[in-house]
């Protein structure tokens, strides 16, 4: 049986073994009613040695041709980066971002188009041994470039800061073919606060259309990010430079115009504020040449494009002689637009007779000076105009009529669909 003095000294042992980690220890022979010496024996780690060179990957290989975005960086997978430069055939630096610890560098702004860059990195190895590496790449020089601008549907630039209506359509229109919608589409982001469900639609080879499932919410904030420079686009074809713009959605105003009262109903966030007689579209057609124009109001949910005080209306511009029975040229005060081919909502006191009770305009909606004028300074564009059971056409999608567009059908307008 041990003696309580053994047990106490091998319990010390035991102690002494279970935290010592790197090091021995040995209880000699002999040990009876007293702990005799113990000795310990400490294992060294290995030195780092001094003549070891850091291992270095660089991105891209010497003679390589690249991108100007996203394929340049240096790694360090032993060792550290005690330095990197990267100057241009112009002898300008690059300014870059190196890792805290030395491990990677990145350059910090995009690269130029069809320019020769040489990559120099100073090195340490685990034990300080300093090295020098150097690659000399190029990058690619496309034929063609291509510049997007960001508009409202009456392709006006959209203003940062400005405050536009709950069924504001963002409009990224190319000066260029787009071949890789998909990857234009990737570059185009929409970030709202809240957070809107939305997609991008693609009306041509050149033209991409972006709203909500739903209509925004009073105060969302959007950002339209068009990062697409160095990106490409198609056969030898890359972004030219990025575009950016943030807006605020305003009050909601929605407007209904229903040609079975011949009224339009404006609400200001869900409250009736204004109720204005009106007169649309009489109806019928009229051929001239090998063109039919119609003289309905097209049915259909519109947005505010622009306005102006006055506009001139000139019915030849749609095809009517001015001449011609039922053709004009005429100087419109407080006139709002909501379609492409020209749909006001303006002053005819001409017309007052038949507001409120009988169709004679050419499809714009007639209104008294004095209606017409409130409505004028109330809108914004992006605020929503829906019109209701008014005969002909409906509003078609290419005349501002997103809004009219289920919204399962326009996710399938999606590149990424």
């Amino acid at each position: 049986m041990l003696t309580s003095v053994r047990r106490a000294c091998l319990a010390i042992v035991f102690a002494v073994l279970a935290v010592a980690g790197g090091v021995v220890l040995t209880v000699l022979p002999g040990c009876t009613g007293h702990c005799q010496t113990l000795t310990a024996t400490t294992q060294e780690l290995p030195q780092a040695s001094p003549i070891e060179p850091p291992r270095i990957t660089i991105n891209p290989g010497p003679r390589a041709e690249v991108e100007p975005v996203g394929e340049v960086s240096v790694t360090a997978q032993s060792g550290t980066l005690a330095g990197v430069t990267l100057v241009n055939d112009a002898g300008k630096e690059i300014p870059g971002v190196l890792a805290e610890g030395g491990t990677s560098w990145t350059p910090a702004v995009p690269l130029g188009y069809g320019r020769s860059y040489t990559l120099t990195v100073h090195g340490r190895g685990p034990g300080g041994m300093p090295t020098r590496e150097s690659s000399t790449f190029t990058t690619v020089d496309p034929a063609y470039q291509a510049r997007v601008y960001l508009n409202s549907t009456a392709y006006a630039p959209l203003q940062e800061g400005a405050t536009y209506g709950i069924g504001m359509v963002v409009v990224a229109r190319f000066d260029q073919t787009i071949t890789d919608k998909a990857t234009a589409e990737r570059r185009m982001t929409v970030t709202t606060e809240p957070k809107t469900v939305g997609s991008w639609n693609w009306i041509d080879d050149q033209t991409a259309h972006w709203r909500p499932e739903k209509y925004y919410a009073p105060g969302t904030k959007v950002t339209v990010d068009a990062g697409i420079y160095g990106t490409r686009l198609g056969e030898d074809l890359y972004g030219a430079q990025d575009e950016k713009v943030s807006f605020t959605i305003g009050d909601a105003h929605v407007s209904i115009a229903d040609d079975a009262t011949k009224q339009v109903s404006v609400y200001e966030n869900g409250k009736l504020v204004r109720t204005m007689p009106t007169s649309m579209g009489m109806g019928g057609s009229e051929t001239i040449g090998n063109t039919t124009l119609s003289f309905w109001t097209p049915r259909g949910v519109y947005t505010v494009m622009d306005k102006a005080n006055p506009v001139i209306m000139d019915s030849s511009t749609y095809g009517l002689p001015v001449g011609s029975r039922l053709g004009y040229r005429n100087t419109i005060p407080w006139a709002t637009r909501i379609s492409m081919d020209g749909i006001y909502l303006h002053q005819l006191n001409d017309t007052i007779w038949a507001q409120g009770n009988t169709n004679v305009s050419h499809g714009c909606l007639n209104l008294s000076g004095e209606n017409a004028e409130w409505f004028y300074h109330f809108s914004r564009p992006g605020d929503i105009v829906e019109i209701r059971n008014t005969g002909g056409e409906p509003l078609a999608p290419t005349n501002n009529g997103d809004w009219s567009v289920p919204w399962a059908q326009w996710r399938q307008g999606s590149a990424l669909k």
